[in-house]
């Protein structure tokens, strides 16, 4: 292992407790760190490290933040945009996306279901309001319509 000076070693040691309480993004942990005063420079070697030991990884981030947004119910739409915000690549993010084989329409459906109960909306407004729900949980407008008239996908 390197020698490091004092002030790395707290460095490391900020970067690795906060990598202890949940996975981050390269951007966010450099964000992160730079906020508690470090220097840009020691931050990227430290960074490139964690990387290099496998520590950090914006696929496994990627990937542990897609399985916590399902779990809240998120559609694509905005678990895409929230990734970008934390500076993952748009490959990776595709990746993530892409790799699982997840039917975002019965989670739409679902999501609607446990927000508005099993019966189909009454009139247009009630149709307007579980569908504005739907696009500020980031489902499409295919994907919202279809959970929102109750259609399956041929």
């Amino acid at each position: 292992m390197p020698e490091r000076t004092a002030g790395s070693d707290g460095l490391l040691d900020t970067a690795l407790r906060l990598l202890a309480r949940r996975e981050h993004s390269l951007r966010e942990l450099h964000t992160k760190l730079k906020l508690r005063g470090h220097q840009a420079a020691a931050i990227e070697a430290v960074l490139e490290e964690l990387a290099a030991r496998g520590l950090v990884s914006d696929e496994r981030f990627a990937e542990a933040f897609l399985r916590s947004r399902l779990e809240r119910g998120q559609g694509p739409l905005k678990i895409r945009a929230q990734l970008k915000e934390r500076g993952v690549a748009p490959g990776l993010i595709d990746a993530a996306l892409g790799e699982t084989e997840i039917d975002w329409d019965r989670r739409a459906a679902a999501a609607r279901s446990r927000r508005f109960g099993k019966s189909p909306p009454a009139d247009r407004n009630e149709m307007a309001r579980q569908a504005r729900f739907l696009r500020g949980r980031g489902y499409s407008e295919g994907q919202v319509a279809r959970a929102v008239l109750g259609e399956s996908r041929s």
